[in-house]
């Protein structure tokens, strides 16, 4: 199986755990609108099952978060459950991380970042999923995919920095990846637009 067959089948998976877990309607039932980002949003999802997603409520709720949460941990098979309280802060959200595991024993990761619409980062992430998106080329996407598989087992590069790497420092192999990020640390993923 090639590259980018080995990448479409793990994208059709995670399609399936998103739409199998509800997730997506247990924050609609409060009234947030619900964005999906990051990889699997734009196709770059590689081995890792990461999915993440970005939730806009009008306030934020500490109680409602909780609901959703609570009716996720009631139906699903959840393993892990991170809080994270930053209403306080420039970020204005409350940070879910969830470890799933389906029905073929495999965890999934959720990332779901709860965020005051109109806050400062209201759409950013979403503004970089579809610049990244728009820039990818068959041979760009394949060099992604593949450095994203040749990253060892226990290692964690977030993706924005391997497209960081690639897209800036036209990095095409792991190797050149991790020079890359020595010599050029990505210091505010939040500012850099391919």
């Amino acid at each position: 199986m090639d590259i980018l067959e080995l990448a479409l089948h793990n994208q059709q998976t995670a399609w399936k755990i998103l739409e199998h877990t509800g997730i997506i309607p247990a924050w609609e039932h409060i009234g947030a609108t619900v964005h999906l980002v990051g990889s699997l949003k734009s196709g770059l999802l590689a081995k890792s099952r990461d999915i993440d997603l970005h939730i806009y409520t009008d306030k934020l709720d500490i109680a409602e978060s909780f609901s959703v949460m609570q009716n996720l941990a009631e139906r699903l098979s959840l393993k892990e459950v991170h809080y994270k309280n930053l209403i306080q802060t420039e970020e204005e959200c409350i940070e879910w991380h969830v470890l799933y595991e389906d029905e073929d024993r495999n965890t999934w990761k959720f990332d779901m970042i709860h965020i005051r619409k109109g806050s400062k980062y209201d759409g950013v992430v979403e503004k970089v999923t579809a610049a990244i998106t728009n820039r990818l080329t068959r041979e760009i996407k394949q060099t992604i995919l593949q450095i994203k598989f040749d990253v060892p087992d226990g290692v964690q590069i977030p993706g924005i920095e391997i497209y960081h790497a690639v897209f800036v420092g036209g990095v095409r192999t792991y190797e050149e990846l991790e020079q890359w990020r020595k010599n050029n640390p990505l210091t505010n993923s939040l500012d850099w637009l391919p």
